[in-house]
């Protein structure tokens, strides 16, 4: 199965991890790194500083594309479209 995201197509049968995440500063220089959603939501309190949302799609061990979106409900739309390619 072919999925697109933001105009760029992936076939599902070489994606080995597909998640959201938040992306965040790391408190050193400008470094960032991801941290989950459930985290985030539970765990963070407002400790961290979000510079954005990502999709990250793994493609084997060593490929990676990163979507970074600027807040959570621009993302949470993307995961929408997703999604609903996945259920056709």
């Amino acid at each position: 199965m072919i999925i697109t995201i933001q105009d760029k197509q992936f076939d599902t049968k070489e994606i080995t991890q597909l998640y959201p995440a938040a992306v965040i500063k790391t408190g050193y220089k400008d470094e960032t790194t991801q941290a989950s959603l459930e985290w985030l939501d539970t765990e963070s309190k407002g400790k961290v500083e979000v510079v954005g949302y990502g999709i990250f799609v793994h493609l084997g061990e060593e490929k990676m594309e990163s979507f970074v979106f600027a807040t959570r409900d621009e993302m949470d739309a993307e995961v929408g479209r997703i999604a609903a390619q996945v259920q056709k």
